[in-house]
């Protein structure tokens, strides 16, 4: 019997259960490199299929990376406080209820439990000990009934700054080749290769981060990529034609 024990408990040790838990951080680099690859390339690319001046590549790219790292890092604040003031708001309608309607607000946790097919009397024991403590008790129908995790209150700061540098960092690859290059053509050539590279390898560890087939992550991101450059260009060209 020890030794069956002692394998059980040796097989238990061993086991690691590998699911992706990433920041909010990751998430944010996410957002910002996505879009700071994609959309500053198709700029440049239908810029490119438009004028000869690098110069005035170089200028609007500039100009719309600034832009769009303000726009994105701004959306990622707005995210955030809006999440703060919807968890905030919805924890001042738990502890009203909890105090008006606690018969209620006792049955939905009832029904919480009875999902998981515990019994009635380990079910009504369980309502019992934790209406005793209304903070708990509060804490459980936020999580369990709403679905709602407590916010960090410094979260929407984090991710303006998160999504705005990484979408700067995006988007100076793209407009790269832009900086050293004089003919158009040959920058855009340049700088096909090395964005496509640097999707592929963004697109590759972002799914392998969060558990799905990386090549096919890495292949998909580069197409979105190269979809949006190429439709960029070819629209210039038919409006300068």
């Amino acid at each position: 019997q020890q030794i069956i024990l002692f394998n059980m408990s040796q097989h238990h040790h061993h086991h690691n259960e590998e699911h992706f838990t990433g920041s909010q951080m990751v998430k944010d680099l996410v957002i910002g490199m996505s879009d700071g690859l994609t959309v500053p390339f198709a700029l440049a690319a239908g810029l490119t299929g438009a004028i000869t001046q690098t110069d005035i590549i170089v200028t609007a790219g500039l100009a719309e990376i600034a832009a769009g790292s303000i726009a994105m890092g701004l959306g990622g604040y707005l995210a955030g406080k809006t999440e703060v003031e919807h968890y905030d708001a919805e924890l001042k309608r738990e502890y009203y209820e909890v105090e008006v309607y606690p018969e209620k607000e006792r049955q939905e946790v009832r029904e919480v439990f009875e999902e998981y097919g515990l019994s009635k009397q380990s079910t009504d024991l369980i309502v019992e000990e934790l209406a005793k403590d209304k903070d708990k008790w509060v804490e459980f129908m936020m999580r369990f009934e709403l679905g709602l995790e407590k916010p960090d209150i410094n979260q929407a700061r984090k991710s303006a700054l998160n999504i705005g540098l990484s979408y700067i960092a995006g988007g100076i690859v793209p407009l790269f080749p832009y900086f050293i290059a004089n003919d158009v053509h040959v920058a855009l050539m340049y700088s096909c290769i090395v964005t496509g590279l640097c999707l592929f390898v963004f697109g590759y560890f972002k799914s392998k981060v969060i558990g799905q087939p990386p090549l096919y992550g890495a292949i998909r991101i580069t197409i979105i990529g190269a979809l949006a450059a190429a439709t960029a260009f070819f629209v210039a060209k038919l409006i300068g034609a």
